[in-house]
């Protein structure tokens, strides 16, 4: 449930005076946060970093971009416009954007580079088209037809790509395309991830090359056994019946097989998964010289994973790592093989913190590269040459995200050197070999910044300053821009949760404000963060809300004991810490404790109605988007990683449901949900309101036509914020109407 936190970031409501933050503002173009870059990648060659950006006329229309290290330019490589006017998604294209939270988006959303750094791929509107990076006009169409997928094979013979549930290649020597699959049709899927792959285990592909180009290794899956969930999608002028494949808590799941193809032949090898097939396939990975395929196998219970290594020639196995948990493991991307049979790295949690062990190929364990109280996020980069990992980790303050330094012989494993110095967050992209990196940073008074850097920090060149100066979006809002203010409390249990707070605009002391609590509150994600944040916050803090945040107990980037909290009753430790806060705002001599309101979205929805159900007495409103509402509606993985079966947790499941809590909810509410969401099903909102209607309980909705889980449509958006803002200035602030 990796929910949209890039939604929460552009949400803004209301108006006000010329130089002060509004609606209309922050959804028209230019972009407030001023030219921001995603997809950044260097080039293999190391002569270029590309980047995807919205053009100035629509932030949401994506283009591609080069900077060229030789000569310090920029310059667009790829018109979107040009190479598709008008873009016609088919449905399985616009599932696979709303998996990957990119459905506001348009224009180009990925791209690949082939291997010697002369040719990008660059999908659109299922259409695949090859660029020559020194004529970029002359894009060459090799493939149509819904294309999804689509990548070069890592020698560049090939290209390769998913249509109608096949998965095909292309000999870019020949131009002979050729279906390595033909069975494809009805339940069953060839390369493709299935939805709760896609959903939960961030697993967006369904296939992988060999580091030869000698064999691809797909995921094949039969979804005849996962039940039907058929539902409306409702829509302006029509309604659609959908019947989809949803495997709620305690269903079957999809039977999934991995295989391996010789893309020249055809010829097929089926892997051996093990004789539970009721598993998950999280992963699958080549090693270096490609002698064996490695995938991690997750028991239904996710209690167990393991990794296990496979002869490509005799198809014989054996597991290198075992990872065990009384509660749940966690899933990571941090494999990495290195060069010449000398080894892999593997992260674990064994220790109660993220860490980075390195391993022989056998599976003996070496030594840790990192430890200590505090967690990695993930690898970034090795270089063997020199002997150094690189990774990402909050371990200088929770609040961050820096960038770290550690040697492979694992001599400062305690004691990583940091590589970004300021405090803040940096997101970083390294090069292939680890020789410089792109370093993408923000703080709550810095928009987004962009610098290619040397691996000890040092700044190569700018690829987007993003100052704000007088020519910058934001610079005539920028004097209003009210600072983020950070602190800790104590949980019930005395573990250490963080809050953050922006006070009102023109801050007086001795005056007793309104309170606008964001919540989120869901594992595995962050809410209090030292970055660049939600424009929408500013504006409330602007329109005399103090604007409060808090991670509760089981939120991301923190130790197991901080996660574990939560496990088989999902709502109890988060809803005991958000009315923790809410006693701490309380007590602020300039807070108003009877005009506290609260707002979530998805996992925050929840939230929102399990704080209204049991905090009416400190709670005046409370808005509540797409929420879940009954851990039995949604899908497996997720809500069995935390809660375990339905038929194994009775209790816990009953307890965590809003509908145990419902008749403690006294507050003014608002539910908000989309007509078409095919992840928080509109199911989880039509309980609620039979619940509260059957409770005589008074509240105000709004659904949005055509509207998936994300809302992701620019003027929906800017419709629900309108609505939102109206909602707490009726119940908060009335004296304003």
């Amino acid at each position: 449930m990796r929910f949209i936190l890039s939604f929460l970031a552009l949400l803004a409501a209301g108006s006000a005076s010329a130089d002060r933050l509004t609606l209309d503002r922050i959804y028209d173009d230019p972009a407030l946060a001023g030219p921001g870059v995603r997809a950044l990648k260097v080039a293999p060659d190391g002569q270029r970093v590309t980047f995807l950006r919205g053009r100035a006329d629509n932030e949401f229309q994506l283009d591609l971009w080069e900077f060229n290290m030789k000569d310090r330019s920029t310059r667009r490589l790829v018109d979107s416009k040009v190479l598709v006017a008008d873009e016609q998604l088919s449905d399985a294209e616009k599932a696979r954007r709303e998996r990957e939270r990119t459905a506001s988006l348009k224009g180009i959303l990925s791209y690949s580079w082939s291997p010697d750094g002369k040719r990008l791929l660059v999908p659109i509107a299922g259409n695949l088209y090859l660029i020559d990076v020194a004529r970029p006009d002359a894009a060459r169409l090799v493939a149509s037809g819904n294309v999804t997928d689509a990548k070069i094979s890592p020698k560049g013979k090939y290209v390769s790509f998913v249509r109608d549930q096949n998965l095909y290649v292309i000999d870019l020597a020949t131009g002979q395309e050729k279906a390595l699959t033909t069975d494809g049709k009805g339940t069953l899927h060839n390369g493709e991830a299935e939805f709760v792959a896609q959903e939960e285990m961030h697993q967006f592909t369904g296939y992988y090359w060999a580091p030869d180009d000698s064999a691809i290794a797909y995921r094949r899956y039969d979804e005849a056994q996962v039940p039907v969930a058929r539902r409306f999608e409702i829509y302006a002028e029509r309604t659609d019946v959908v019947e989809q494949r949803y495997p709620a808590a305690g269903d079957p799941n999809v039977v999934i097989e991995l295989r391996i193809v010789n893309p020249a032949t055809g010829a097929t090898k089926s892997v051996d998964l093990g004789q539970d097939k009721d598993i998950y396939l999280v992963r699958a990975d080549w090693n270096a010289d490609a002698s064996k395929l490695l995938f991690q196998r997750q028991a239904r219970n996710q209690k167990k994973l393991e990794l296990i290594a496979v002869d490509v020639a005799t198809l014989a196995q054996k597991v290198l790592v075992t990872e065990t948990a009384k509660t749940w493991v966690e899933v990571n991307d941090d494999l990495r093989f290195l060069a010449n049979g000398r080894g892999f790295i593997w992260s674990s949690e064994r220790s109660g913190w993220n860490h980075l062990y390195l391993y022989d190929m056998d599976g003996t364990l070496k030594h840790p590269l990192t430890q200590g109280e505090w967690n990695i996020d993930g690898l970034l980069a090795v270089d063997e040459k020199a002997g150094k990992v690189y990774f990402s980790s909050n371990k200088d303050a929770v609040i961050d995200k820096q960038t770290y330094v550690v040697a492979l012989d694992g001599r400062d494993a305690a004691k990583p050197r940091r590589v970004t110095q300021a405090d803040g967050w940096h997101d970083t992209t390294f090069s292939r070999n680890g020789e410089l990196f792109v370093d993408t940073f923000s703080d709550p008074a810095t928009p987004p910044q962009v610098a290619i850097r040397k691996p000890d920090g040092a700044v190569v060149a700018w690829l987007e300053k993003n100052e704000v100066n007088a020519n910058h979006p934001y610079f005539q809002y920028k004097s209003d821009h009210l600072p983020v203010e950070y602190g800790t409390l104590k949980a019930k249990d005395g573990q250490t949760l963080y809050w953050s707070m922006i006070k009102p605009w023109h801050f007086n002391p001795a005056k007793k404000y309104p309170v606008y609590l964001s919540t989120y509150g869901g594992p595995t994600a962050q809410h209090v963060t030292r970055k660049w944040g939600d424009l929408f916050e500013q504006y409330m803090a602007q329109q005399g809300y103090v604007v409060f945040r808090l991670d509760n107990r089981g939120s991301g980037r923190r130790e197991r004991a901080f996660s574990d909290a939560i496990y088989r009753n999902l709502g109890k430790a988060e809803v005991e810490d958000q009315l923790a806060g809410i006693d701490f705002l309380g007590k602020q001599p300039f807070v108003d404790a009877k005009r506290i309101g609260v707002y979530g979205w998805s996992y925050g929805g929840f939230m929102t109605l399990r704080l209204l159900s049991q905090g009416s007495d400190k709670i005046a409103a409370g808005v509540s988007g797409a929420p879940v509402t009954d851990w039995r509606l949604y899908d497996t993985h997720y809500t069995e990683r935390f809660m375990d079966k339905p038929s194994e947790n009775p209790e816990g499941y009953k307890d965590s449901t809003v509908f145990a809590h419902v008749d403690g909810l006294k507050s003014h509410l608002l539910l908000i949900h989309g007509m078409a969401d095919d992840n928080v099903l509109f199911t989880n909102t039509t309980k609620m309101i039979d619940a509260l209607v059957n409770r005589g309980v008074q509240f105000e909705l709004m659904t949005y036509p055509g509207a998936k889980h994300g809302v992701s449509n620019r003027v929906q958006r800017r419709h629900v914020q309108t609505y939102i803002d109206a909602f707490f200035r009726k119940h908060l602030k009335p004296e304003s109407n």
